[in-house]
């Protein structure tokens, strides 16, 4: 498909300046805002949160929730075109939008990221082509499925088909017994076990697709998350092998590719201990939307994800990113807002700014909340000796953990 593309500064027959729409007003949606309006296009957020982040910044704030009719009308008399910020937005909502509005990524490539039954089936679908499958699993939906599961799956972990992020709705089970204990505490709602197997590291690659099928994108991002909350993000030469960082890039362009995906997409990937020096690649799941371990573009890169979010939903060229510096990414939770005896305290700001290379990016939330997403911290310096040395320094000031792995 391709279409005219959508200029900035531009305005239609009928004095409409170019707008471009996102469905979820969080931080993401915040940071696509700010992308679009550098360019000159004016923006419009959908959420229902009177305070979204996305929202206090944008131009056009519509309040209702992503189903309601009315809302998504509103949304599509002031866009050209219309992007979301995170997947659970409804499919069906997409759907009504692309009738009149390029819609990227479309309604079906963000329904099969919101279940993981049909995002399993697709990673399988197309290992053919990425050479990347994913993680030996069995769907639960049936008490007959669950008798049925293989042995040989277990040890696992149980993860709801639907709604489960940031480690939510995952359970670890050694045994059926365990395992049958784990779907009942679910209350039984569709399910996948995934094999649990040797994990040596994780990382991401984030992609960008234009309508016409340009693709572009960045290097793996090598990762570690804490409680099943990404920690940090490591982004610079020889963060993983280079034939392992060749082959991720790879097979997330061919899982894009593979369904026609128009957007950023990010796919997380495990690096597994398969005996050999560099470990194997198995596949984790995909994000339809600029991810967390790309955050660090912003400071990095002469192209952030969510410039190239812009470029795509608009048709605008694809241009290939450049990374200017290394770059560690320190996530920020709720958690560096109390101190240990849970006593609300401000960071210390002053400290972690005075270190060369910080980039403080704050999300503009008003209350902070254990494991809530507040705000993310990049380093950049000249060297990655001097990017890591100052990443602990600011770790230590604010209480962050994450950093062991990264030696």
């Amino acid at each position: 498909m391709s279409f005219l593309p959508i200029f900035p500064g531009s305005v239609d027959a009928v004095g409409q300046p170019a707008t471009l729409g996102v469905m979820g007003g969080g931080q993401l949606g915040r940071m696509f805002v700010q992308a679009a309006q550098r360019l000159g296009y004016f923006t419009a957020v959908l959420d229902p949160d009177p305070q979204s982040p996305a929202g206090c910044v944008s131009h056009h704030h519509i309040q209702t929730g992503y189903s309601d009719a009315g809302g998504l009308k509103q949304l599509a008399s002031l866009c050209a075109a219309v992007t979301t910020e995170f997947e659970n937005v409804p499919a069906d909502a997409l759907q009504a939008l692309a009738i009149s509005r390029p819609v990227a990524p479309g309604a079906a490539a963000v329904a099969i990221a919101q279940n993981r039954i049909e995002e399993k089936a697709h990673f399988t679908a197309s290992a053919g082509v990425a050479g990347v499958t994913c993680a030996p699993y069995a769907v639960i939906a049936t008490p007959a499925q669950l008798a049925a599961v293989p042995t040989g799956l277990l040890p696992g972990i149980l993860k709801t088909a639907r709604m489960g992020y940031d480690g939510k709705g995952q359970v670890r089970v050694a045994n059926m017994a365990e395992l049958a204990v784990a779907w009942a505490d679910l209350k039984g709602v569709p399910c996948v076990l995934e094999k649990l197997l040797p994990l040596k590291a994780e990382c991401s690659v984030i992609v960008a697709r234009g309508w016409d099928g340009a693709i572009t994108g960045f290097a793996p991002q090598y990762n570690v998350h804490v409680g099943g909350i990404l920690a940090v993000t490591a982004a610079y030469e020889g963060n993983m092998p280079p034939a392992l960082a060749l082959r991720a890039r790879a097979a997330t362009e061919s899982i894009a590719s593979h369904i026609g995906y128009v957007g950023v997409l990010c796919v997380e990937f495990f690096v597994i201990d398969d005996g050999s020096a560099d470990g194997a690649l198995v596949v984790n799941e995909m994000a339809p939307r600029p991810h967390n371990s790309g955050h660090y573009t912003l400071d990095a890169c002469d192209v952030s994800q969510f410039d190239l979010q812009v470029h795509a939903m608009a048709g605008l060229p694809l241009p290939a990113p450049r990374q200017h510096s290394p770059a560690i990414m320190l996530n920020l939770l709720g958690d560096v807002w109390f101190d240990a005896a849970s006593r609300p305290r401000t960071p210390d700001w002053q400290a972690v700014l005075a270190l060369p290379g910080t980039h403080l990016h704050l999300y503009g939330k008003l209350e902070a909340r254990a494991g809530r997403k507040m705000g993310h911290l990049t380093i950049t310096g000249a060297d990655v000796a001097g990017v890591q040395a100052t990443a602990r320094q600011a770790a230590r000031v604010l209480g962050l953990p994450g950093l062991d792995p990264l030696g």
